[in-house]
């Protein structure tokens, strides 16, 4: 491991003009590319304390025995540099949208003398027009069956084609009219490249003319008796509107845009982009990635632009006018430069912020937490990939065995109130839903706020507190709720005392330092000696264990840490649901309570009526008596004791 301060250049040495520099390690190699708007303001960023660094970015310096860098003249050419040299070097320590499978595109051989028509995977070439790319190749192949009825466009090699021409004689395609058959000199180059050419512009969205040329064309041949011709040109423009119909129309005619979303958390980003052509998803693509550092949206949004819109040699056609973005990038104005320059027109990037444009974002958003999850469930049903993760835990941890079973405690609250606990257990690397539990929270006193680290303590002596002598843990009581396996609520047998099966391998809390040695503290107390307990941080993802005063920084790649922060969510999400229930309830409770005449069967008939506290509260007297078993006495009291409730809760926001 490097010391930083030994190859540290002089900061007077620095210029503070816009450049891009690189990071070598010990063998030359480049394991880090980023570019500035001032060098010496970044790069002397990186030789702080090395305690404050992000812990990525602290094994990146500690890895690099030298770094470099190049002035350029704007922030434009910084950006175009610092891609090339991603894409030359391929750093470490940079992040690669590289897909995990390679997205089929329709291609268009232009600079041939016959163009052909084929499905295809792999870099852009020159002189070649894509359409694209799509999500499966099954949907380019069914289309070009569609439209080469009406656009007999060459979709054979050259091998065959010249097989073909040597032979006099055309294909089947030829014979069925599905291609012009320019091998045998049914028609000449010029006749050829018009069909091309009309094959383009209909994938590219001018299809209104098109099927306007060809209703006009079919009425034509109907007056002149030539009802052979027109049925034909009939058939060409169904199977047009066909093909049309298997694009769906998102936005107004004309858009062509990008609409680019990102999902993730504090490990892995979704991504995925909707190529809008003519108002119309012409496809789509997804990556997953490991998030960069502590990087923000707007970062990550300028990271992948610069990649994607990057990558090929010619992407003057696949560049829209439009690029739809989470957010921002710091520096907008010079992105946007970049890409009016490799476009050759004016592109635009911007945050939708309402209307279709804002709906078709909402859409991409599920498809990349649609794609995160998916890969996520992917990682967690491999027994493989579970079993890593046990062994790295078990490794890093120091463990005498595997943590076969693992249990973890989160606290929620709003300011004090409603104080809940969750406890989820996982088995082997799986949920164990029938032993998920809910804990009640005595408040704290006083001023009413809540403490984590008593309520932790709290939760950890409830849960082992028969553990010293040996015995299982005893049945919920006090507010702890077994939890039904399917509904995630209190179990059906409610009456019935349930235990757990066996202490867990490992006890995580969600928290840092004084959290976890709260925890420990109880165990210690309450002499349990073979239960091994940690910590999970959110902030940075550190794992704090009792009595080390330094933190334990897992791999951000590693199963172990996907596991941990996998289960921590999950007794996240538990936690709030029940919050929720509960402060739900005592907010119905609450508002309802007190009022004369009104007991739990009028109670419970209102708020079946109505549906919700919310509803009641905006009925008038004359509503609310039409309730079965309400009267007019009754119901103007409840209207009262509402709007009394509802001023007392403005005068509390207003004070």
């Amino acid at each position: 491991m490097a010391d930083p301060s030994t190859y540290r250049p002089a900061t007077g040495a620095i210029p503070t003009d816009p450049g891009v520099y690189k990071f070598r390690d010990a063998h030359r190699r480049v394991i880090y590319v980023g570019k500035a708007k001032n060098l010496r303001s970044r790069l002397t960023s990186y030789f702080a304390d090395i305690t404050g660094l992000h812990p990525r970015t602290r094994q990146m310096v500690t890895t690099a025995a030298s770094v470099e860098w190049t002035v350029v003249g704007t922030e434009v050419e910084a950006l175009q540099l610092e891609y090339n040299w991603i894409k030359e070097f391929d750093p470490r320590f940079n992040v690669r949208y590289r897909d995990d499978k390679t997205y089929p595109m329709l291609a268009v051989t232009l600079n041939e003398t016959y163009p052909r028509v084929f499905v295809y995977r792999g870099a852009r070439k020159p002189g070649v027009r894509y359409f694209g790319p799509y999500a499966h190749a099954w949907a380019i192949r069914e289309t070009v069956d569609l439209l080469t009825r009406v656009f007999p466009i060459r979709t054979c090699s050259t091998g065959v084609f010249r097989r073909n021409e040597q032979m006099g004689r055309p294909c089947l395609l030829g014979y069925i009219d599905k291609c012009s058959a320019p091998c045998v000199g049914r028609v000449d180059a010029d006749e050829h490249r018009a069909i091309v050419d009309d094959f383009c512009d209909f994938l590219a969205g001018k299809t209104d003319g098109l099927i306007r040329r060809l209703e006009r064309e079919m009425t034509s041949a109907a007056e002149e008796l030539d009802f052979e011709r027109a049925a034909r040109l009939r058939d060409d423009t169904s199977a047009l509107r066909r093909a049309m119909e298997k694009q769906a129309v998102v936005l107004g005619s004309g858009t062509d845009a990008d609409v680019i979303a990102m999902v993730g958390d504090e490990l892995e980003s979704s991504v995925t982009i909707f190529h809008v052509r003519d108002g119309r998803v012409r496809g789509e693509r997804g990556w997953v990635v490991e998030v960069q550092e502590n990087a923000t949206l707007a970062e990550q949004v300028e990271s992948f632009l610069t990649q994607f819109y990057g990558a090929e040699s010619d992407m003057s056609s696949g560049i829209p006018r439009e690029v739809l973005v989470p957010a921002l990038p710091d520096d907008v104005d010079q992105m946007q430069d970049w890409l009016t320059q490799r476009r050759g027109a004016r592109v635009d990037i911007r945050v939708p912020q309402r209307g279709d444009k804002r709906n078709l974002m909402t859409t991409v958003e599920r498809n990349a937490s649609d794609a995160l999850a998916r890969h996520k469930l992917q990682r967690a049903g491999d027994l493989t990939t579970r079993s890593a993760a046990l062994t790295e835990l078990q490794e890093h941890l120091g463990l005498d065995v595997a943590p076969l079973r693992i249990e973890c405690i989160d606290i929620s609250h709003v300011q004090g109130t409603d104080v809940v606990a969750s406890l989820v257990v996982f088995e082997d690397g799986l949920p164990r839903k029938s032993d998920y539990r809910h804990y009640g929270i005595k408040e704290a006193a006083g001023d009413g706020r809540s403490d984590d680290v008593a309520s932790i303590a709290e939760v950890t002596r409830r849960r082992f507190l028969r553990h010293r002598g040996g015995e299982a843990t005893p049945p919920p009581v006090d507010g702890d709720e077994p939890v039904a396996i399917a509904a995630g609520e209190v179990s059906a047998e409610e009456g019935k005392k349930r235990r757990f099966a066996y202490p867990p391998n490992l006890f995580v809390v969600d928290g840092g330092a004084p959290q976890v040695h709260a925890a420990a503290a109880v165990l210690e107390e309450l002499g349990v000696t073979d239960v091994a307990i940690i910590g999970l941080a959110k902030r940075l993802e550190e794992v704090w264990v009792p009595g080390d005063d330094e933190p334990v920084i897992l791999p951000r790649n590693s199963e172990a840490l996907f596991l941990l922060q996998r289960v921590r969510d999950e007794a996240h999400r538990f936690a709030i649901t029940f919050h929720r229930s509960k402060r739900s309830k005592r907010m119905t409770a609450s508002a309802l309570d007190g009022i004369p005449g009104l007991g739990a069967t009028r109670r419970t008939a209102l708020l079946t009526h109505f549906g919700s506290v919310a509803n009641l509260k905006k009925a008038t007297v004359d509503e609310i008596s039409q309730v079965p078993g309400i009267g007019a006495t009754t119901a103007q009291s409840v209207r009262d004791a509402l709007s009394a409730d509802e001023s007392t809760r403005e005068d509390v926001t207003s004070g």
